[in-house]
């Protein structure tokens, strides 16, 4: 099996020794380089050509955003994730802007931080529950960027053969699911549970059926759903 190669990048050392305590115990991860800023981890990135690199946002000389931006152009097949103390809108969009697969908060356990890594090494993008809630809300007012779509701030991957393009609306599998239960009366908190998904995906799903259906409200939904036969 290939080592996953990782860099980590943040200015105070205390916070890297961290993170490698954290991984450890992962097997088949290498922390292979380590950048106090952003220069040193564009310099560290043509040198060592990590797979992953988790990288923090405010630094001295080049902050992590802009260093994400420059080296997400170049190493297009390196993976980036955000490592944060701040949850702030302006933040958050930025990173996922400049090309990060991911965005933590640095409060974050150690299953979640391991959850992120192994979900951005397998394909996906993964966002800290609180992060998923403000990139949900920027979606649903109208902020954000072209860039950035309600299947992005889930950590649940959508992939595009889960769907039926046979069915109206382009229903997703998941989405017919929660469609039914909705319709059912079932609250986001019990189709999570029954569906063994997280509240937050639920509503990202449940804000996808609205849009996709163009409705307002569960008893549109109800209505439209019955009417083209998709319960």
């Amino acid at each position: 099996m290939d080592t996953y190669k990782l860099l980590l990048v943040d200015d105070h050392s205390l916070v890297r020794d961290g993170i490698k305590s954290l991984l450890a115990d992962a097997k088949g991860m290498s922390v292979i380089g380590e950048a106090s800023n952003g220069q040193e981890a564009i310099q560290l990135a043509g040198d060592l050509r990590p797979d992953l690199v988790i990288c923090d946002i405010r630094m001295p000389i080049m902050n992590g955003i802009e260093a994400v931006s420059e080296m997400s152009r170049v190493y297009t097949t390196t993976k980036y994730i955000m490592l944060s103390m701040h949850d702030s809108e302006e933040y958050i969009l930025q990173s996922v802007q400049a090309g990060a697969h991911g965005y933590l908060l640095k409060d974050a356990g150690k299953e979640e931080f391991l959850k992120a890594i192994q979900t951005v090494k397998d394909g996906g993008k993964y966002y800290s529950g609180d992060v998923s809630s403000i990139l949900v809300n920027s979606l649903m007012s109208g902020g954000g960027s072209p860039g950035i779509t309600p299947k992005m701030v889930t950590n649940e991957v959508v992939l595009d053969k889960d769907i039926d393009t046979t069915a109206n609306y382009n229903l997703t599998k998941r989405e017919l699911q929660i469609l039914e239960k909705a319709v059912a009366g079932f609250s986001n908190r019990e189709i999570a549970e029954a569906l063994g998904i997280s509240k937050r995906t639920t509503e990202v799903h449940r804000f996808n059926l609205m849009k996709k259906l163009n409705v307002k409200n569960i008893l549109d939904l109800s209505n439209k759903a019955k009417k083209f036969g998709l319960i």
